[in-house]
């Protein structure tokens, strides 16, 4: 991933860089009302972000913690949709859900996107947990381990491989080709454990995406995890990645105070958090402004001006 524009941009060993999730607006457990976001999206550029990123789900399910992602659009149309009304800015998914799809069309979607937007792809992938999503399409979710592990080794193969022979449950190739290829290797992050073993998850993809913790439980989470991917791979580097709730409030000297899996803070409490992120080994945060009391423009502004300019990956 040394010569991958987008991943290079995102990722550095010992630096942090920061990105948002869509939709860029503060919405509670509400409906998002999904405007403004390409005007967002374009102010998150012009601010310094690296990434947005969109969650995969197909239903909206009111006894599901966070009922809301639901209501978004399809996850790879609307990266798309952002992708082609901005420059630079990496467009990725937090997660595609492998056991959900079939890894013939996740892969032509996927290198079809990579060849519109060059090295613009970051590929999030998971096991799910949404029940509701896994009754819909008749998948089993106490299998969703297997079906993932298939779906990943499926993808891989026919997006690389030139006429792969693929003999898989989810089907079988013969003389037959993927194309269009991408042009770059897409980089790909497990998140969570995706129903593996953290041996499996350090093994395989360009990095790890993980839930949020707090600063000190992140690093014994990193340092276990690139211990074996060194193993594997001795001459390379895994990326960390987390999600981060944010509530960012008016004034800069609040002290903090968590939030379900994030915080309530003001600007230099903030910055002081995300420094012992960054010294933890997490290279890349972004956040997620659903339950900020402030209007979203405010915060992205904010956070572009007195925060990102703090670290050394944002300059």
């Amino acid at each position: 991933m040394k010569k991958h524009t987008g991943f290079k941009k995102m990722v550095e060993p010992g630096q942090l860089t920061f990105g948002l999730s869509i939709p860029i607006e503060n919405y509670g457990n509400q409906s998002p009302h999904m405007e403004d976001q390409i005007e967002m999206a374009q102010l998150a550029e012009q601010q310094g972000f690296t990434s947005l990123w969109l969650q995969d789900v197909l239903l909206e399910d009111p006894t599901f913690e966070d009922p809301a992602t639901g209501q978004i659009f399809d996850s790879f149309i609307y990266l798309t949709y952002l992708a082609s009304h901005t420059h630079s800015i990496n467009v990725g998914t937090a997660a595609t859900v492998f056991s959900l799809r079939h890894p013939l069309r996740t892969a032509k979607e996927a290198a079809s996107i990579e060849r519109l937007f060059p090295e613009r792809l970051m590929l999030g992938i998971s096991s799910g947990d949404r029940r509701k999503d896994f009754s819909g399409l008749n998948i089993p979710i106490m299998e969703r381990g297997q079906w993932f592990r298939d779906a990943f080794h499926y993808f891989q193969q026919v997006l690389y491989e030139e006429f792969p022979t693929i003999d898989s449950p989810f089907g079988k190739i013969d003389k037959a080709n993927l194309v269009p290829k991408p042009t770059k290797e897409i980089p790909l992050f497990l998140t969570g454990y995706a129903q593996q073993t953290l041996d499996w998850v350090a093994r395989h993809g360009d990095g790890w995406m993980f839930y949020p913790q707090r600063p000190e439980q992140q690093r014994e989470t990193i340092t276990k995890y690139r211990k074996l991917a060194k193993s594997y791979s001795p001459d390379s580097f895994r990326a960390f990645l987390m999600p981060l709730p944010l509530d960012l409030t008016e004034d800069p000297d609040y002290s903090y105070e968590k939030i379900p899996a994030g915080y309530r803070t003001g600007r230099n409490d903030l910055i002081n958090i995300l420094t012992e992120y960054q010294d933890a080994g997490v290279n890349h945060i972004f956040f997620n402004l659903a339950q900020s009391r402030r209007p979203a423009k405010e915060v992205v502004e904010e956070l572009g001006k007195y925060v990102l300019p703090h670290f050394h990956g944002n300059n």
